[in-house]
């Protein structure tokens, strides 16, 4: 059976992408979790993390001896796995479609990303508010997600996608933090919260009550 190693998740983003097309599809898998810290090089985070990966991030697939430790190396290790499952569309131009919107979250959006980490549980609303306002960069992050949302047809390609799966922590986002989006965008936003993988990740996030002040730039513990 594979082993996923994943951290909080109420914090985790890309634990969250890699646990959700495992979830979704019904693979085989079992769930490691590994708690956050301050990240140093000797806390229990790295020191756990670094017997299973050379990078110490999660998340982490290992399966027949072989270590995966980016998220979308996993998900097209997965892909080729279970070809059945169709975890990208079956159209090969809609496949190449998916394939980059799915890069594009994985290597852009550095903005949405740097100033709103996700926080599952939290409302930063007013926070939300004062980084619209305040950053150009933001809001054209924002705008260009929904561009890639307005031509779903469902979800992004049909049925639910990996491509998908790297958009939801978006959605856990624009939900914390209450950023404006077109109707549109929020039709889509509800159809990824009522997946029930997805409200698994979210129920289990808000019962996890772990503040890591390393991942709380707007709140403190007190």
């Amino acid at each position: 059976m594979m082993q996923l190693y994943t951290g909080n998740k109420n914090y985790s983003s890309w634990s969250m992408r890699a646990w959700l097309i495992l979830k979704h599809f019904d693979l085989p898998f079992q769930d490691h979790f590994v708690a956050f810290d301050d990240f140093s090089a000797d806390g229990q985070f790295k020191q756990q993390l670094s017997k299973l990966s050379p990078a110490g991030k999660v998340p982490v697939l290992l399966h027949d001896q072989l270590a995966v430790w980016d998220t979308l190396a996993i998900a097209e290790y997965l892909a080729e796995q279970f070809p059945e499952k169709h975890l990208w569309p079956q159209d090969r131009l809609q496949r190449a479609r998916a394939r980059t919107v799915a890069a594009e979250m994985h290597s852009g959006f550095m903005q949405l990303r740097s100033l709103c980490p996700m926080n599952i549980e939290a409302d930063l609303s007013a926070v939300g508010q004062q980084l619209w306002q305040q950053h150009a960069g933001l809001r054209q992050d924002v705008q260009r997600v929904e561009q890639i949302w307005s031509e779903a047809e469902g979800f992004l390609f049909g049925d639910f996608s990996i491509a998908d799966a790297f958009y939801a922590p978006v959605v856990m986002r624009l939900m914390s933090y209450r950023l404006p989006v077109t109707e549109l965008s929020q039709q889509y936003m509800q159809k990824i919260q009522h997946l029930p993988a997805v409200r698994q990740w979210m129920d289990a996030a808000k019962r996890e009550h772990l503040f890591v002040q390393a991942d709380e730039p707007y709140r403190t513990s007190s």
